[in-house]
């Protein structure tokens, strides 16, 4: 008898132990369960109360820094032939971006700019002139017509920043901008939005040979070494070095055959350098329908100025990268 009270009692202490435990357990979760709760719900009042005041002000948070610059803008260096429509809504377009100073037209036609062309366009840059701005309009006039005209140097250029860009190619000025200030943490390279490859050719067994690839080139292998001309930021320095210290024979394959001067300026200052370019990521708008890339036979010809321009330099200056430099302010995940 006193064997079956002393078990009835030990199995009720055990139960009671294990309802306290039990408790104790559940309180503690419930006790964790209330401070996230409290702390979501005082997370929500703060930013709700941030925003109410914010509507209330009407004032918006202060923008995100900039990188610090030299205190002048960029100047941009256009090329063009004989697309006038084009040249007017390009410049009407980029006149309206902040830190633009200048614009300088690259002009290779056998007869100079028309009244009515030169009216229309200084008209567009002056009405887009506001709080004290004024950007300077120039046409660089070149009697020979060479695709080395678009890198000459130029006399009267007041920025150290050039934005390369071909006339039926646009940006958003918001996007232009983002660029300028990669490039200002990077001077010396060329920072663009039309990146390209290139890859030992394995087939030849050869590896002094090299083949172009385009676009989705980059696409497929997730890397690139070098950024089109037609819509780069680069230092005004490489236009002297283009015309006076670049192999020659370069600059007569460009103008014999009127391609592949944007490869030779990538060539250019990779070989400065010894550094990769910087792809900034871009919506681009073409409001061309033709240009060069567009006739049969493109890559192959490309390949064939890959191949040279290593000739001239003795070796492949150019450096494979696969950074991209993207403005997170406009992206929902990065």
């Amino acid at each position: 008898m006193r064997g079956s009270c002393c078990c009835w009692n030990r199995r009720t202490e055990q139960r009671f132990r294990l309802l306290a435990i039990s408790t104790v357990k559940s309180l503690k979760i419930k006790l964790l369960l209330f401070c996230c709760v409290a702390f979501t719900l005082l997370a929500f009042s703060t930013s709700a109360s941030s925003f109410v005041l914010w509507i209330n002000n009407q004032t918006p948070p202060p923008p995100p820094p900039r990188f610090p610059d030299s205190g002048k803008g960029y100047s941009i260096v256009m090329n063009t032939w004989k697309r006038y429509d084009l040249l007017k809504q390009s410049i009407k377009h980029y006149s309206s971006c902040p830190r633009l100073e200048s614009v300088h037209i690259v002009w290779s036609e056998p007869d100079p700019p028309s009244d009515i062309l030169l009216k229309f366009l200084h008209h567009v840059v002056k009405s887009k002139s506001k709080d004290g701005r004024y950007v300077k309009l120039r046409f660089d006039i070149n009697k020979e017509d060479s695709l080395n005209n678009r890198f000459k140097e130029i006399k009267d250029l007041e920025t150290d920043a050039v934005f390369s860009i071909d006339d039926d190619v646009i940006f958003p000025c918001s996007t232009v901008e983002f660029a300028f200030d990669v490039w200002q943490s990077a001077p010396d390279t060329m920072v663009g939005f039309v990146p390209r490859v290139h890859w030992v050719d394995s087939l030849e067994g050869n590896d002094s040979k090299f083949i172009y690839g385009g676009w989705w080139s980059v696409w497929w292998t997730g890397t690139y070494s070098m950024v089109l001309s037609k819509a780069a930021f680069f230092h005004k320095k490489y236009f002297n070095i283009y015309t006076n210290e670049m192999p020659s024979s370069i600059r007569e394959y460009v103008t014999k055959n009127r391609n592949c001067e944007d490869i030779a300026m990538s060539f250019l200052v990779a070989n400065a350098t010894g550094a990769p370019p910087i792809w900034v990521k871009g919506k681009i708008l073409e409001i061309g329908s033709t240009g060069i890339s567009s006739l049969g036979g493109h890559s192959e010809r490309r390949t064939e100025c890959v191949n040279r321009f290593v000739a001239a330099y003795g070796r492949m200056p150019l450096v494979s990268t696969s950074v991209k430099a993207v403005d997170s302010r406009n992206i929902w995940f990065w």
